[in-house]
């Protein structure tokens, strides 16, 4: 049997179209997105209104500059900022499942505005450890190192 090019052209298509899947195809995936990105945009906004409910009572929080910071500490530390985010994004999310547990990667790339008007870039990897409490996602831990 031969087969040439054009026999061949549409079971390729049909390849790509499958690995051309959404990132975060399952219901437990879209849920932590949606939470990632309610923590971002209240990050952003610098409300700790909106990250308290997302995060799990025994967060341990790791900030690039060694800095560990408990679930009050963290939510203190948001609410009395001296700085404002001029812009804070968080690039190429991955969101891996594992049980009732989940495993968040991402760039964390952003620029804040001291009260003093000095301004300093922020990127960073971030290691996201979430974990389902009941019917919720709940953060339990971060990790940044910078780039």
């Amino acid at each position: 049997m031969q087969l040439d090019r054009r026999q061949l052209a549409l079971p390729a298509l049909a390849l790509g179209l499958l690995t051309a899947l959404p990132a975060f195809a399952g219901a437990d995936e879209d849920a932590i997105a949606k939470n990632l990105e309610t923590f971002r945009a209240a990050q952003a906004a610098g409300k700790a209104d909106p990250i308290g409910p997302l995060c799990a009572e025994e967060l341990s929080y790791s900030h690039s500059n060694a800095k560990i910071d408990t679930k009050a500490s963290l939510l203190d530390g948001i609410a009395k900022a001296n700085y404002k985010w001029t812009m804070l994004e968080y690039k190429d999310p991955t969101i891996k499942v594992v049980g009732p547990n989940a495993i968040v990667r991402f760039t964390f790339v952003g620029e804040q505005e001291f009260t003093d008007g000095k301004k300093t870039p922020q990127n960073l990897h971030i290691l996201m450890n979430w974990q389902k409490q009941g019917s919720d996602w709940k953060l339990l831990s971060r990790a940044a190192t910078k780039l």
